[in-house]
């Protein structure tokens, strides 16, 4: 994964260069080092007919228009910047940007039910709000849930997209994405890489069609913006634009700009916080008031765990980590899936799906780890945070009750 190639006639340059340089190797000949910010909500045009030719073109073809915007929502080109970073980052052909990770996730269900492709195969567990959308069917898509074994059975004529987060959130099971894209034939495969990060792994190469990131997280980096994203092929990009175009999910450009800057940084912020976060998971492991802890093989800077006592003493017991939803900021994070992540998801598919009432996960950040972990241990040993709360048996419920990492 060390070297990216984007053809004969491109050197192949590796993801830490990739990350500072895509999306801005213009700008030397622009006489500028900084991307520039264009904050414009419409462009000036003297040419209302050749206008009305660009705008039949986006209608019919979805195609980024050649030329300045006509209006922001179609495009703008700082955003662009961004996008062209990102599908480089994953090695897909394009890239489009939302408002927010949802509103990416929403583009995308809408844009293969306008095929008449209602119906989604996923793979629990997703992240809550991404489990609600589709469980609900507020979009007019039908779900059927089912474990990775049992996607390809799960395909209908009308499937339109299977949809896995690997890493999951919150519990991190992995599922292989080559073997998915195999058992999914002809229907996309969308893959939540948020969690991941093309850092360290493109499910593009591994035969993914979708690649989905909340942009809010690892790729701003500093909890200050919010936004979307999704790695495609050009094909789809196009119905993607249209979509955004109808229905304004559209990416601020100061967001856009903010992104486009968090990328720079995203491998040597992703490498560091995964190496605190490897050695918490090692403290955590052999510790007595832990009852599991999950971390993937594929590494990265996310830890869930499950506890003994009562999770929210410990959120109430932190000091130097935040607790707070969301995650991949540089500074570290935790939150209780169950009552919060995860909380608009019924009590039995979130416990089916491995979010037990005891879980916690932690987004590391760039902390000292022996700061991150001193706060963590006092958390762990800190007294009832107000009346004492009815808590099951230790260990009850628990998928296993020895101290282990998940998966290691």
């Amino acid at each position: 994964m060390d070297a990216m190639d984007y053809g004969p006639s491109v050197t192949p340059r590796a993801l830490a260069t990739e990350a500072v340089h895509a999306g801005r190797d213009d700008l030397a000949g622009l006489g500028l080092h900084a991307p520039p910010l264009d904050l414009s909500t419409t462009y000036p045009s003297y040419d209302a007919r050749a206008e009305a030719a660009r705008i039949d073109e986006f209608a019919t073809t979805g195609a980024r228009l050649e030329g300045p915007p006509v209006y922001a929502r179609l495009d703008n080109p700082t955003v662009a910047r961004f996008e062209e970073a990102l599908a480089r980052l994953e090695g897909a052909e394009a890239a489009v940007a939302f408002a927010s990770g949802m509103a990416a996730l929403s583009a995308v269900l809408l844009a293969r039910a306008s095929q008449g492709l209602r119906h989604v195969v996923a793979v629990r567990p997703l992240y809550g709000c991404s489990d609600h959308l589709l469980d609900t069917g507020l979009l007019g898509t039908e779900v059927t849930w089912t474990d990775p074994a049992g996607v390809a059975d799960a395909i209908r004529p009308d499937t339109g997209l299977v949809m896995v987060e690997t890493p999951a959130n919150p519990t991190l099971a992995e599922a292989d994405v080559r073997a998915l894209a195999h058992s999914c034939g002809s229907v996309p495969l969308l893959v939540d890489n948020t969690f991941a990060t093309p850092v360290l792994q493109r499910p593009v190469e591994q035969g993914a069609r979708v690649v989905l990131h909340s942009a809010t997280k690892y790729l701003g980096g500093h909890g200050d913006v919010m936004g979307g994203i999704v790695a495609c092929d050009e094909e789809f990009a196009r119905t993607l634009r249209q979509i955004r175009f109808a229905t304004g999910g559209v990416l601020h450009p100061l967001a856009g700009y903010l992104l486009l800057r968090g990328l720079s940084t995203l491998p040597v912020r992703v490498r560091a916080a995964s190496a605190s976060a490897a050695e918490l998971v090692r403290r955590l492991a052999t510790d007595p008031r832990i009852a599991r802890v999950h971390y993937p093989r594929i590494g990265g800077a996310m830890i869930a765990f499950e506890v003994y006592g009562d999770p929210h003493d410990v959120i109430a017991g932190v000091r130097l980590i935040t607790p707070a939803v969301s995650l991949g900021s540089v500074d570290t994070l935790i939150q209780h899936p169950a009552s919060i992540s995860h909380r608009i998801v019924a009590e039995g598919d979130r416990r089916s799906a491995g979010v037990s009432d005891r879980l916690l996960r932690m987004s590391v950040g760039l902390e000292d780890v022996e700061d991150l972990w001193r706060d963590l241990t006092q958390a762990l040993s800190a007294p009832p945070a107000g009346p004492p709360r009815a808590t099951a048996p230790a260990g009850a419920g628990l998928p296993d009750a020895n101290p282990r990492p998940a998966g290691r």
